[in-house]
């Protein structure tokens, strides 16, 4: 098979090596799809020269083409998406118990299952229901997400904020009835000075990863309200603002570490995947051979105004 791994900073190569054989409860999948994540963008900024190669991708869809004796209830030529890992490659292995089916009639590339899991996950336990002024703050890929997802419920205000008028634009189109720079927020909407319970935003999901927009979110939330944090912040310098304790603000983590809650999310997400009441198509903007890794990340990083998620199509 062929498979593509960071060698150095900013520096991919794609190799040839042995196919993989799944085990007893894994199906060996030939990779049709792969999205690239923000949070693999960390690797391949800075990996070492001398360290070994990094292999990356896991929002992996791919056709079954071999099963391991446990997970007969694959059969060859499946069409499946779920969690897994080196999926910028021409072949990978996936855990039986964590693929579901692609729906029919369903691209490949449009159905990237582990994306859209985690954001239905996160949003679920913040229990938005209809009637409830909402935000999302950062319309990258996951808060445009987050925008389709949240309009299901029926929200009095779904609004967006981003500084980037083409991500503000793609959030109207996608059901946000207004949108802000945040640098030109409303001073209804602002409540660093007022802590008393009144109409501002009930629910605010923050998918920006970057301290900025957290602090963004947080003034956004009412006194009582939930805020979910939706965004990869890895970087470990995201700093608590206590006004949210003064405002009794809810504090959802968006991050979920449990397989099993996952899945079922997914399972939901693929079902209004299959019902066409949210799709990829206005979120996969690029699309990268796997001799292209390195141009898919630096689409990535640049965030051109045309650029919203990129896919590798092995």
């Amino acid at each position: 098979m062929k498979i593509s791994q960071i060698v150095t900073a900013r520096t991919s190569e794609v190799v040839t090596a042995d196919d993989p054989v799944p085990r007893h409860d894994q199906v060996l999948v030939e990779v049709l799809a792969c999205g690239v994540c923000t949070s693999d963008i960390g690797p391949w900024l800075s990996h070492a020269t001398t360290a070994p190669p990094v292999r990356l991708g896991h929002e992996i869809v791919g056709r079954v083409v071999a099963a391991g004796r446990d997970a007969g209830r694959w059969a060859l030529g499946d069409v499946v998406t779920g969690l897994g890992g080196d999926g910028f490659a021409t072949l990978a292995v996936m855990d039986a118990h964590a693929i579901l089916p692609v729906p029919a009639g369903i691209e490949p590339a449009h159905a990237l299952g582990e994306p859209v899991a985690v954001v239905e996950e996160a949003l679920s336990r913040t229990k938005t229901g209809a009637g409830d002024r909402v935000a999302v703050v950062g319309l990258g890929f996951m808060g445009l997400a987050l925008v389709q997802l949240a309009k299901r419920h029926a929200p009095g205000l779904l609004v967006g904020v981003d500084p980037d008028p083409a991500r503000r634009e793609r959030a109207l189109l996608l059901g946000a009835d207004l949108v802000f720079d945040p640098a030109e927020l409303p001073q209804e909407y602002r409540t660093e000075t007022n802590r008393q319970a009144d109409a501002r935003l009930d629910i605010v999901l923050e998918a920006t990863g970057a301290t900025g927009g957290l602090k963004t979110a947080g003034i956004l939330v009412r006194p009582f309200g939930t805020l979910c944090v939706v965004g990869y912040h890895h970087t470990g310098d995201a700093k608590m603002d206590m006004d949210l304790w003064y405002k009794a603000v809810t504090v959802v983590n968006g991050f979920c570490p449990d397989r099993t809650r996952v899945m079922s999310a997914m399972r939901d997400a693929l079902d209004l995947v299959a019902q066409r009441r949210f799709s990829y198509e206005p979120l996969i903007t690029h699309r990268f051979g796997l001799d292209q890794v390195d141009d898919a990340f630096r689409a990535m990083k640049e965030s051109p105004a045309d650029f919203v998620k990129g896919v590798l199509v092995p």
